[in-house]
């Protein structure tokens, strides 16, 4: 289906605003690398959590909720749920930390935190194995949804695809920087969801679906539509939801939930006002993206089961796309495809915008690691800040080049979700520790990083040529178990990081506990070990916090099932536990 005149009406002008919102910030952006990489350190927390929402938010989003619902059930979300808990306890531990450590990127913090030439080369390697590589792989991922939406509705190629939907991000990006993609992010955020809702909406009302109550008792439907899984199937049980519950939040590193915070969602901490602005835009965030934007996807991807009931429905529907890049993620592009005019242009408006506002972030994110920790740590020390904002623009375009060249290779998005869980199987732990246990060290961290990649390496090598005799969260879990033995063993057996280096992190973090005791008495400072610690009462927030959105995760779909009795009991518990939740906000260190 092509566009007509009014649906493309709607992306020239979104097109046109992101462009002049980059032009119009461009020379605040250019004063430094701290303007253009943490917008000055001055934003408020609403821009800041709305920007977060707005990067998880992309073109791959609905696709991967779309291929795990029609894959696994609702239930299925569980693999991604889960992180909820990662996000409070960076809420409320660890957004406070991350400000007071003043660095400009999560990778600065490693030559904060540790000593000698091992702490340089973490950084300068991390800065460019997440960076360049990683950062190249989850942009790739995301173009690759870009691919399927142009193939399925405009019937373009993908290098099509790729040349236009770059080229626009790109621009604004390069321009911009932060307090560019900021802005835009608001009003990329505000669109996707009403293309969202809309897409929903029209979905559950296709003469194939029949209306919202048909869709949910239909017999495909009604086996599917558990928020939880079904506990008879204990394979099942294990993959989606014990393992992530009870390891994968905690074990694993993934973009946007990293344990203890990092990567772009740091970068927002970093951006903050203060260090109140850094903890309530981390919870503006992990409300909106576990509780208020999944059940428009889950809507559609259930409604593409009755319209697309498998592949081959969706190769017949469209045989000019690629059947080598039909997957279940293809189905939500597909649904939108039934659009009528106006409203398509709406919709596939803020899928560009999804796609775009997740594109700039992880633009400017890679960029001030290539810059920051790499250009100006070990090429050119002595740069101006003219030359690091022109180093930082030239890096946003190289990204985006071999980001849109690799999308050309990928097939679907679950694949490089599983890839990306793998590969940061074990590290999670060491990420929470290394704020409360003195005694680990850089090479803790590189081997945490080498032997995680080594194992997922090698269970993708096992499956590729057959002989893997695990299932994925098997693999998972076994690769965490390696991982973790690997880099407790290496704390131990090597040198700790050195004294003044110690003293002087904790001097400025002041993260307190038991796990630095030993460490401050051996150096007479016991009058530290008695500052209030503020994990315990961050834990009970942490809870609450999970309670709350669970809770309006659970409600709204039982709501929507029709069962009042149980959705007004889960809606008084979200009730309580926010009730709760705001009684104890600012009791606590740091809060």
């Amino acid at each position: 289906m092509l566009l007509n005149s009014v649906d493309w009406l709607f992306m020239a002008a979104f097109f046109l605003l992101s462009l002049l919102v980059g032009v119009a910030v461009s020379k605040r952006a250019g004063r430094s690398a701290e303007d253009y990489f943490v917008s000055g350190r001055s934003m408020p927390w609403w821009l800041l959590g709305i920007s977060m929402v707005a990067t998880t938010f992309s073109t791959d989003t609905p696709n991967l909720v779309t291929d795990i619902v029609r894959t696994h059930g609702v239930a299925g979300n569980w693999v991604w749920f889960a992180f909820l808990i990662t996000g409070m306890i960076t809420v409320f531990i660890y957004a406070g930390l991350w400000k007071r450590s003043g660095v400009l990127t999560d990778i600065e913090f490693y030559e904060l935190r540790y000593s000698g030439k091992t702490a340089a080369f973490l950084r300068g390697f991390r800065a460019l194995y997440l960076g360049l590589l990683f950062n190249v792989v989850i942009m790739a991922t995301v173009t690759l949804a870009a691919i399927k939406i142009g193939g399925v509705l405009l019937g373009i190629s993908p290098l099509t695809t790729v040349l236009i939907a770059g080229s626009i991000v790109v621009a604004y990006s390069m321009l911009g920087g932060l307090t560019g993609v900021l802005i835009t992010d608001f009003f990329q955020f505000l669109l996707a969801m009403i293309g969202a809702f809309a897409v929903a909406v029209y979905s559950v009302n296709l003469p194939r679906v029949g209306g919202l109550h048909r869709l949910l008792s239909h017999p495909l439907i009604r086996e599917r539509v558990s928020l939880l899984p079904n506990f008879s199937d204990p394979d099942a049980l294990m993959a989606i939801f014990v393992i992530p519950l009870a390891v994968q939040w905690w074990a694993a590193w993934y973009p946007g939930a990293e344990p203890g915070g990092g990567g772009y969602i740091a970068q927002r901490m970093f951006a903050a006002k203060n260090e109140h602005h850094a903890v309530g835009a981390t919870f503006l965030f992990n409300v909106a993206h576990y509780a208020l934007r999944p059940w428009p996807w889950i809507i559609v991807a259930l409604a593409s089961i009755l319209v697309f009931p498998d592949l081959a429905a969706l190769r017949k529907a469209f045989p000019h796309v690629d059947p080598s890049i039909i997957r279940n993620d293809m189905a939500y592009p597909a649904m939108v495809s039934f659009l009528p005019h106006g409203l398509l242009g709406l919709v596939v408006t803020s899928l560009t915008a999804a796609y775009m506002s997740t594109i700039s972030t992880h633009l400017n994110w890679g960029a001030s690691y290539i810059v920051n920790d790499f250009y100006k740590r070990f090429i050119k020390p002595r740069a101006s800040q003219r030359e690091l904002v022109l180093v930082g623009r030239f890096s946003t375009l190289f990204l985006m080049v071999v980001a849109g060249g690799f999308a050309l290779f990928l097939s679907n998005a679950l694949q490089a979700f599983h890839l990306i869980l793998q590969i940061g199987a074990g590290t999670g732990l060491l990420f929470l520790l290394r704020w409360f246990w003195w005694r680990i060290n850089a090479i803790s961290e590189l081997t945490a990083m080498v032997v995680s990649f080594l194992v997922a390496v090698f269970f993708a090598f096992s499956e590729k040529m057959g002989f893997s005799p695990l299932q994925s969260w098997q693999e998972f879990a076994v690769g965490v178990g390696i991982t973790t033995l690997s880099w407790v063993l290496a704390t131990y057996l090597t040198n700790p990081t050195d004294e003044e280096t110690l003293l002087r992190f904790y001097e400025l973090v002041k993260p307190g506990g038991p796990g630095w005791r030993g460490f401050l008495k051996r150096v007479g400072r016991e009058r530290w070990t008695e500052e209030g610690w503020g994990v315990p009462s961050g834990l009970f927030k942490v809870f609450w916090g999970c309670v709350f959105v669970y809770s309006v995760l659970f409600s709204v779909g039982l709501w929507l099932r029709g069962k009042s009795v149980s959705a007004s009991l889960i809606s008084l518990l979200a009730l309580f536990s926010a009730w709760v939740l705001a009684k104890n906000w600012k009791k606590g260190k740091g809060i």
